[in-house]
């Protein structure tokens, strides 16, 4: 048997392909609502960003965030994305 496959997925910001894991993921539910996903499994539509600040700054001063999920991206997320960063 082959070792398990470690899922990539690419950060928004930088656009680099990184495992899963090492991801934060952001998440746009059924019903439009968008919030921080630290499990991974939340259902929706996701975008991933790198756990650093030029990654989050990135997607802060080009909106990247809200063209990604075709949404209006609160600052309640930002803040709680960059409280995710710092810890």
């Amino acid at each position: 048997m082959s070792p398990k496959k470690v899922p990539l997925r690419k950060c928004i910001a930088c656009n680099q392909m990184k495992p899963k894991y090492e991801l934060i993921r952001i998440v746009k539910n059924n019903d439009g609502i968008v919030s921080v996903d630290l499990t991974g499994k939340a259902n929706g539509r996701g975008a991933y960003i790198c756990a650093n600040l030029e990654c989050f700054n990135e997607i802060v001063k080009n909106k990247k965030l809200s063209r990604q999920l075709q949404t209006e991206i609160s600052d309640d997320i930002y803040q709680k994305l960059r409280e995710v960063i710092k810890e």
